[in-house]
């Protein structure tokens, strides 16, 4: 369920706009929300789960999931769905750790390897069915079933659970840092709701500029309180490894690209190259089955070479992918202008996993693996998150410059001129306005699609410079060979 839908409602977002009339903003809020309270809550939701215990968590937070994607599934407007969003994602957030967790303590060390080996290989199919089955049931029968899909499949996770996944050993010595979980997630909503809505209300107003002080205070409030709690969620001391501190700001700076990309790509391909909700979600397979068939051999590089050339060579070629993505224009063949960048972007991030993972387990003390994937998976969610916040203003507001530049040329009335630049935040969604002849409504089409595709280079570009960021981290701070893990 998390990983379809982590994938799935992407394709759906050019439905969303068309269907609830949301502006550019109102479908990141879609994403963010979500992604807020996961990225924020994930770590709390492995704790509890120690504390409480895990398939306790886990079904708490499969029923939480499934109750919010029926939420999703009928809601009215827009922000009724990004409430039920919100609400899934603490569910995912419950539900994701959980998962893991309940198969490290049900299987010795002996199978256990090949335990996770089968959900990774689990969670690598459903990511990359979830975009072909969300553009089928987006173009056959509603985007609404993109989250009643998942109701029948909690119910056959929770029966399943109940009669065949014992319960795991609590640890009622341990702690839950509920200071740090409050506040991160109090800074982290800040901060995002700042650069989001400042697209829309202007960097001057006061619930832009008062929020984003607030986030930024609340993260710096984050870290002073990890480094005093005695059950941290963030154990500070763990970033004394040259190593895990570099891994966790590559895998930063690299999955900030991939959030950005895989928010724009879907209302480009849908609204801009006009290709179905099917196609487009299919199109990003030879990204998914790349990484999923050369993950393994990417493993194997990691013990021939280390971890430090494939983290500097994986990063490149995701580089170059995101440069191709900034070539096609509109129109052509997908074999031509779409493809060779899904193929590179997907050897780039298959060279990059493994090794990534590796550095991240490696560089601190086994008893400390579990807490150093969690900061991990919360930091590639975090990058995600603030990419889109962040990179969604840089895509409007290119938008906005090269559509104006356009109706300047166009000689449209003054009114009309004036309505259309009122509503240049709903990008490549924005309504030709009727009463125009057929000639300038095909112009003001293609310009339209040309300013999209304008700030969909300018994104990649920037995509492109983060990813070579990542590899430029790797030479600095991954070693040949791993240090003394900190303890």
């Amino acid at each position: 369920m998390a990983f379809i839908d982590s994938t799935v409602v992407n394709v759906a977002l050019p439905a969303l706009q068309s269907n609830l009339g949301g502006t550019v903003i109102d479908v990141q809020w879609v994403i963010e929300s979500y992604a807020l309270f996961l990225s924020a809550l994930i770590l709390a939701g492995g704790s509890l789960g120690d504390l409480f215990g895990r398939r306790r968590m886990f079904l708490t937070g499969v029923l939480v999931f499934a109750i919010a994607s029926a939420a999703c599934g009928f809601a009215a407007s827009i922000h009724q769905l990004v409430i039920a969003r919100a609400i899934q994602g603490v569910g995912a957030a419950f539900l994701v750790p959980g998962s893991l967790s309940i198969i490290s303590s049900s299987f010795g060390e002996n199978v256990r390897g090949r335990a996770i080996g089968t959900w990774s290989g689990f969670t690598a199919i459903t990511t990359a069915i979830g975009p072909v089955l969300g553009g089928w049931l987006i173009e056959h029968a509603s985007w609404r079933w993109v989250f009643f899909i998942n109701v029948p499949i909690a119910a056959a996770v929770i029966l399943l659970s109940i009669w065949r996944v014992p319960e795991s050993g609590t640890n009622a010595q341990s702690g839950l840092d509920w200071a740090g979980a409050l506040i991160i997630t109090a800074g982290l909503a800040g901060i995002t709701y700042g650069f989001i809505e400042s697209a829309a209300l202007g960097w001057s107003n006061p619930s832009v500029w008062g929020t984003l002080t607030v986030g930024c205070a609340c993260l710096f409030a984050f870290f002073r309180v990890e480094a005093r709690a005695n059950a941290p969620m963030v154990p500070l001391r763990l970033f004394r490894s040259r190593e895990f501190t570099g891994a966790n700001l590559l895998t930063f700076f690299l999955y900030a690209a991939f959030g950005i990309f895989f928010f724009l790509f879907p209302l480009n391909l849908i609204q801009v190259q006009h290709y179905s909700p099917t196609a487009t979600g299919a199109a990003a397979l030879p990204f998914i089955l790349l990484t999923f068939l050369l993950s393994r051999w990417s493993g194997g590089l990691v013990a021939r070479y280390g971890a430090k050339w494939p983290l500097i060579v994986g990063p490149v070629i995701a580089a170059i992918g995101f440069l191709l993505f900034a070539l096609p224009s509109v129109g052509g063949s997908y074999w031509g202008t779409f493809l060779p960048g899904f193929v590179v972007l997907g050897l780039g991030m298959a060279i990059s996993v493994a090794p990534l993972t590796t550095v991240v387990m490696s560089a601190v003390d086994q008893n400390h693996a579990g807490t150093a994937s969690g900061i991990n998976n919360a930091v590639a969610r975090v990058a995600g998150l603030l990419a889109i916040a962040i990179l969604g203003i840089v895509m409007v507001n290119a938008f906005s410059y090269q559509m104006n530049r356009s109706l300047m040329q166009l000689n449209l009335p003054a009114d009309l001129t004036h309505s259309l630049q009122s509503n240049e935040i709903r990008l490549a969604a924005l309504a030709i306005p009727a009463g125009l002849d057929s000639s300038t409504a095909a112009a003001l089409r293609m310009s339209i699609e040309r300013a999209f595709v304008f700030g969909f280079r300018l994104i990649m570009l920037i995509c492109a410079i983060l990813a070579a960021t990542s590899a430029a981290i790797a030479w600095r701070n991954i070693a040949g060979k791993f240090k003394q893990p900190a303890s």
